[in-house]
Protein backbone atom coordinates (compact mmCIF):
# COMPACT_ATOMS: atom_id res chain seq x y z
CA UNK A 1 0.00 0.00 0.00
CA UNK A 2 1.03 3.53 -0.93
CA UNK A 3 2.44 5.89 1.63
CA UNK A 4 -0.73 8.33 2.14
CA UNK A 5 1.42 10.63 3.47
CA UNK A 6 3.22 11.37 0.34
CA UNK A 7 -0.64 13.14 0.17
CA UNK A 8 0.24 15.72 2.16
CA UNK A 9 1.72 18.48 0.68
CA UNK A 10 -0.47 21.36 0.70
CA UNK A 11 0.23 22.36 -3.10
CA UNK A 12 -0.73 19.08 -4.25
CA UNK A 13 -3.93 19.05 -2.14
CA UNK A 14 -5.16 22.18 -3.18
CA UNK A 15 -5.04 20.21 -7.00
CA UNK A 16 -7.42 17.65 -5.51
CA UNK A 17 -11.30 18.99 -5.83
CA UNK A 18 -13.00 17.34 -3.57
CA UNK A 19 -12.93 18.51 0.18
CA UNK A 20 -14.08 15.51 1.76
CA UNK A 21 -11.27 13.21 0.03
CA UNK A 22 -8.62 16.17 0.78
CA UNK A 23 -9.79 15.46 4.48
CA UNK A 24 -9.31 12.14 4.26
CA UNK A 25 -6.20 12.04 2.60
CA UNK A 26 -4.94 14.52 5.79
CA UNK A 27 -6.31 12.45 8.11
CA UNK A 28 -4.85 9.31 7.00
CA UNK A 29 -1.67 10.04 6.17
CA UNK A 30 -1.91 11.84 9.49
CA UNK A 31 -2.55 8.57 11.42
CA UNK A 32 -0.54 6.30 9.66
CA UNK A 33 2.29 8.62 10.22
CA UNK A 34 1.63 8.49 14.05
CA UNK A 35 1.28 4.86 13.94
CA UNK A 36 5.05 4.90 12.90
CA UNK A 37 5.98 7.37 14.90
CA UNK A 38 8.60 6.50 18.03
CA UNK A 39 6.75 8.16 20.83
CA UNK A 40 4.91 5.65 21.99
CA UNK A 41 1.78 6.41 24.08
CA UNK A 42 1.29 9.58 21.25
CA UNK A 43 -1.90 7.64 19.43
CA UNK A 44 -5.23 8.75 17.54
CA UNK A 45 -6.37 6.28 20.18
CA UNK A 46 -6.46 8.13 22.58
CA UNK A 47 -9.48 9.68 22.93
CA UNK A 48 -11.11 6.33 22.67
CA UNK A 49 -9.20 4.96 25.01
CA UNK A 50 -7.66 5.90 28.50
CA UNK A 51 -4.62 4.45 30.47
CA UNK A 52 -5.27 1.10 32.27
CA UNK A 53 -5.87 1.58 36.61
CA UNK A 54 -5.53 -0.23 39.09
CA UNK A 55 -9.06 -2.08 39.36
CA UNK A 56 -10.32 -1.66 35.99
CA UNK A 57 -11.25 -4.90 34.07
CA UNK A 58 -8.15 -6.75 32.75
CA UNK A 59 -10.80 -8.15 30.15
CA UNK A 60 -11.30 -4.32 28.76
CA UNK A 61 -7.48 -3.76 27.80
CA UNK A 62 -7.28 -3.29 23.90
CA UNK A 63 -4.21 -5.37 23.31
CA UNK A 64 -4.14 -4.32 19.73
CA UNK A 65 -3.13 -0.80 20.93
CA UNK A 66 -0.97 -2.55 23.17
CA UNK A 67 0.73 -4.21 20.66
CA UNK A 68 1.68 -0.84 19.46
CA UNK A 69 2.58 1.30 22.42
CA UNK A 70 3.96 -1.39 24.76
CA UNK A 71 1.17 0.06 27.29
CA UNK A 72 -1.97 -1.28 28.63
CA UNK A 73 -5.55 0.92 27.10
CA UNK A 74 -9.04 0.13 28.23
CA UNK A 75 -12.05 1.17 25.60
CA UNK A 76 -13.79 4.03 26.93
CA UNK A 77 -17.61 4.23 27.04
CA UNK A 78 -18.79 6.90 24.20
CA UNK A 79 -20.29 9.20 26.98
CA UNK A 80 -17.09 9.79 28.52
CA UNK A 81 -15.39 11.59 24.99
CA UNK A 82 -17.91 14.23 24.48
CA UNK A 83 -15.57 16.83 24.20
CA UNK A 84 -16.94 19.94 21.66
CA UNK A 85 -14.71 20.84 19.49
CA UNK A 86 -15.21 24.29 17.14
CA UNK A 87 -13.21 25.45 14.01
CA UNK A 88 -13.78 29.01 13.21
CA UNK A 89 -12.11 29.96 9.19
CA UNK A 90 -11.56 33.26 8.36
CA UNK A 91 -12.89 33.81 4.85
CA UNK A 92 -12.06 37.64 4.69
CA UNK A 93 -10.61 38.92 1.16
CA UNK A 94 -7.49 38.73 2.52
CA UNK A 95 -7.50 34.91 3.03
CA UNK A 96 -7.81 34.89 -1.05
CA UNK A 97 -4.02 35.57 -1.10
CA UNK A 98 -1.64 33.13 -2.50
CA UNK A 99 1.76 32.99 -3.95
CA UNK A 100 3.19 31.08 -6.92
CA UNK A 101 3.09 27.42 -6.52
CA UNK A 102 0.89 27.65 -3.22
CA UNK A 103 -2.40 27.28 -2.52
CA UNK A 104 -4.62 30.37 -1.18
CA UNK A 105 -4.57 30.58 2.34
CA UNK A 106 -8.36 29.99 2.38
CA UNK A 107 -7.74 27.01 0.77
CA UNK A 108 -5.16 25.65 3.38
CA UNK A 109 -7.45 26.66 5.97
CA UNK A 110 -10.98 24.78 4.16
CA UNK A 111 -8.70 22.05 4.28
CA UNK A 112 -6.97 21.86 7.52
CA UNK A 113 -10.71 22.41 9.42
CA UNK A 114 -12.59 19.92 7.20
CA UNK A 115 -9.76 17.41 8.37
CA UNK A 116 -10.02 18.81 12.10
CA UNK A 117 -13.54 18.37 11.60
CA UNK A 118 -12.96 14.62 10.19
CA UNK A 119 -10.25 13.91 13.48
CA UNK A 120 -12.67 14.92 15.49
CA UNK A 121 -15.68 13.06 14.37
CA UNK A 122 -13.75 9.76 14.45
CA UNK A 123 -12.54 10.57 18.15
CA UNK A 124 -15.87 10.77 18.89
CA UNK A 125 -15.85 14.16 20.04
CA UNK A 126 -18.19 16.23 18.54
CA UNK A 127 -17.64 19.16 15.56
CA UNK A 128 -18.94 22.72 14.96
CA UNK A 129 -17.95 25.70 12.53
CA UNK A 130 -18.05 29.01 12.06
CA UNK A 131 -16.91 31.30 9.46
CA UNK A 132 -16.72 35.00 8.92
CA UNK A 133 -15.61 38.32 6.78
CA UNK A 134 -16.67 41.04 8.90
CA UNK A 135 -19.45 39.22 10.72
CA UNK A 136 -20.02 36.14 11.20
CA UNK A 137 -21.63 34.09 8.27
CA UNK A 138 -21.77 30.38 8.78
CA UNK A 139 -22.33 28.90 12.29
CA UNK A 140 -23.07 25.29 12.68
CA UNK A 141 -22.85 23.80 16.18
CA UNK A 142 -21.28 20.96 17.18
CA UNK A 143 -22.47 17.68 16.88
CA UNK A 144 -20.77 14.12 16.76
CA UNK A 145 -23.43 12.44 14.07
CA UNK A 146 -21.42 10.79 11.58
CA UNK A 147 -23.14 12.18 9.14
CA UNK A 148 -22.77 15.93 10.24
CA UNK A 149 -19.62 15.83 8.82
CA UNK A 150 -21.18 16.20 5.10
CA UNK A 151 -22.79 19.16 6.38
CA UNK A 152 -19.60 20.73 7.78
CA UNK A 153 -17.65 19.70 4.83
CA UNK A 154 -20.44 21.12 2.18
CA UNK A 155 -20.16 24.70 4.41
CA UNK A 156 -16.75 24.96 3.86
CA UNK A 157 -16.51 23.87 0.20
CA UNK A 158 -19.51 26.10 -0.64
CA UNK A 159 -17.49 29.11 1.15
CA UNK A 160 -16.09 32.09 -0.70
CA UNK A 161 -13.25 35.06 0.18
CA UNK A 162 -15.19 38.34 0.59
CA UNK A 163 -15.00 41.72 2.57
CA UNK A 164 -12.71 43.11 4.62
CA UNK A 165 -11.74 41.74 8.68
CA UNK A 166 -13.76 41.62 11.48
CA UNK A 167 -12.27 38.84 13.08
CA UNK A 168 -12.33 40.05 16.83
CA UNK A 169 -16.24 41.23 16.11
CA UNK A 170 -17.33 38.24 14.76
CA UNK A 171 -14.87 36.13 17.48
CA UNK A 172 -17.07 37.68 19.91
CA UNK A 173 -20.21 36.60 18.55
CA UNK A 174 -19.08 32.88 18.20
CA UNK A 175 -18.18 32.73 21.79
CA UNK A 176 -21.60 34.21 22.60
CA UNK A 177 -23.21 31.21 20.48
CA UNK A 178 -21.34 28.30 22.28
CA UNK A 179 -22.92 27.25 25.34
CA UNK A 180 -20.92 24.70 26.93
CA UNK A 181 -16.95 24.45 27.72
CA UNK A 182 -14.60 23.26 24.71
CA UNK A 183 -11.98 23.29 22.71
CA UNK A 184 -11.82 25.94 20.04
CA UNK A 185 -9.85 26.55 17.37
CA UNK A 186 -9.36 29.52 15.16
CA UNK A 187 -7.84 29.55 11.44
CA UNK A 188 -6.54 33.08 10.54
CA UNK A 189 -4.21 34.95 9.14
CA UNK A 190 -5.41 37.53 12.09
CA UNK A 191 -5.13 41.00 10.18
CA UNK A 192 -7.00 43.05 12.46
CA UNK A 193 -6.31 45.04 15.25
CA UNK A 194 -3.91 42.84 17.52
CA UNK A 195 -5.78 44.53 21.20
CA UNK A 196 -9.09 43.94 19.84
CA UNK A 197 -8.14 40.51 18.56
CA UNK A 198 -6.70 39.11 22.35
CA UNK A 199 -9.52 40.29 24.06
CA UNK A 200 -11.85 38.69 21.75
CA UNK A 201 -10.18 35.56 22.04
CA UNK A 202 -9.97 35.83 25.81
CA UNK A 203 -13.65 36.21 25.65
CA UNK A 204 -13.65 31.95 25.33
CA UNK A 205 -11.03 31.72 28.01
CA UNK A 206 -13.91 33.86 30.34
CA UNK A 207 -16.34 30.84 29.02
CA UNK A 208 -13.91 28.20 30.08
CA UNK A 209 -12.99 27.37 26.46
CA UNK A 210 -9.49 26.38 25.54
CA UNK A 211 -8.27 27.73 22.66
CA UNK A 212 -6.26 27.45 19.60
CA UNK A 213 -5.19 30.67 17.67
CA UNK A 214 -3.46 29.41 14.49
CA UNK A 215 -1.99 32.80 12.31
CA UNK A 216 -1.73 31.09 9.00
CA UNK A 217 0.37 33.21 6.41
CA UNK A 218 1.69 32.80 3.03
CA UNK A 219 5.41 31.77 2.91
CA UNK A 220 6.05 35.78 1.04
CA UNK A 221 4.09 37.58 3.67
CA UNK A 222 6.71 36.56 6.16
CA UNK A 223 9.91 37.18 4.07
CA UNK A 224 8.24 39.76 1.48
CA UNK A 225 11.09 37.81 -1.11
CA UNK A 226 9.28 39.44 -4.05
CA UNK A 227 12.36 40.44 -6.33
CA UNK A 228 13.11 43.37 -7.80
CA UNK A 229 9.76 45.63 -8.95
CA UNK A 230 6.65 44.46 -7.72
CA UNK A 231 3.23 45.69 -7.96
CA UNK A 232 0.82 45.18 -4.67
CA UNK A 233 -3.10 45.49 -4.24
CA UNK A 234 -4.89 45.02 -1.15
CA UNK A 235 -7.19 42.23 -1.25
CA UNK A 236 -9.69 44.03 0.69
CA UNK A 237 -9.95 47.78 -0.70
CA UNK A 238 -8.24 47.23 -4.45
CA UNK A 239 -6.09 49.86 -3.72
CA UNK A 240 -2.79 49.42 -5.55
CA UNK A 241 0.85 50.23 -4.92
CA UNK A 242 3.77 49.50 -6.79
CA UNK A 243 7.52 49.45 -5.15
CA UNK A 244 10.56 47.76 -4.98
CA UNK A 245 10.22 45.17 -2.54
CA UNK A 246 14.10 44.64 -1.61
CA UNK A 247 14.19 48.26 -0.36
CA UNK A 248 11.66 47.92 2.21
CA UNK A 249 12.17 44.25 2.83
CA UNK A 250 14.03 44.37 5.81
CA UNK A 251 11.74 47.18 7.53
CA UNK A 252 8.82 44.86 6.70
CA UNK A 253 10.25 41.58 7.79
CA UNK A 254 11.05 43.74 11.35
CA UNK A 255 7.58 45.05 11.50
CA UNK A 256 5.72 41.31 10.62
CA UNK A 257 8.26 39.67 13.16
CA UNK A 258 7.02 42.28 15.75
CA UNK A 259 3.30 41.46 14.78
CA UNK A 260 3.73 37.71 15.04
CA UNK A 261 5.91 38.11 18.18
CA UNK A 262 3.40 40.07 19.69
CA UNK A 263 0.35 38.11 19.12
CA UNK A 264 2.51 34.75 20.54
CA UNK A 265 3.42 36.41 23.85
CA UNK A 266 -0.28 38.01 24.30
CA UNK A 267 -1.67 34.92 23.83
CA UNK A 268 0.58 32.57 26.23
CA UNK A 269 0.26 35.27 28.49
CA UNK A 270 -3.94 34.34 28.42
CA UNK A 271 -3.74 31.12 28.37
CA UNK A 272 -4.45 30.39 24.80
CA UNK A 273 -2.23 28.16 22.37
CA UNK A 274 -0.16 30.17 19.43
CA UNK A 275 0.69 28.46 16.09
CA UNK A 276 2.49 30.18 13.37
CA UNK A 277 2.36 28.25 10.10
CA UNK A 278 2.03 29.16 6.36
CA UNK A 279 0.83 27.75 3.02
CA UNK A 280 3.78 25.42 2.94
CA UNK A 281 3.45 24.10 6.27
CA UNK A 282 2.57 20.32 6.39
CA UNK A 283 -1.18 19.60 7.31
CA UNK A 284 0.26 17.52 10.80
CA UNK A 285 1.04 20.50 12.35
CA UNK A 286 -2.04 21.57 12.41
CA UNK A 287 -3.44 18.40 13.15
CA UNK A 288 -0.43 17.42 15.87
CA UNK A 289 -1.27 20.65 18.14
CA UNK A 290 -5.19 19.62 18.40
CA UNK A 291 -4.50 16.30 19.39
CA UNK A 292 -1.61 17.94 22.10
CA UNK A 293 -4.41 20.19 23.22
CA UNK A 294 -7.17 16.98 23.30
CA UNK A 295 -5.04 15.29 25.18
CA UNK A 296 -4.18 17.64 28.10
CA UNK A 297 -7.74 18.06 28.45
CA UNK A 298 -8.37 14.27 29.20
Amino acid sequence: MSDLRSFLPPDALSRIESLELRARLVVEGFITGLHRSPYHGFSVEFAEHRQYMPGDEIRAIDWKVYGRTDRYYIKQYEEETNLKGYVIVDASASMGYASAGNPTKFQYATSLAAALALLMIRQRDAAGLGMYDTELRNYLPASSRTSYLQEILRTLANARTAGGTGTARSLHVMAERIRRRGLVVVISDFFDDPAQVISALQHFRHKRNEVVAMQLLDPLERTFDFGNDATFRDMESGEQMVTQPYQIRKAYAQAMSDFTDHLKRECREHGIDYVLMDTATPFDVGLAEYLNKRKKMG
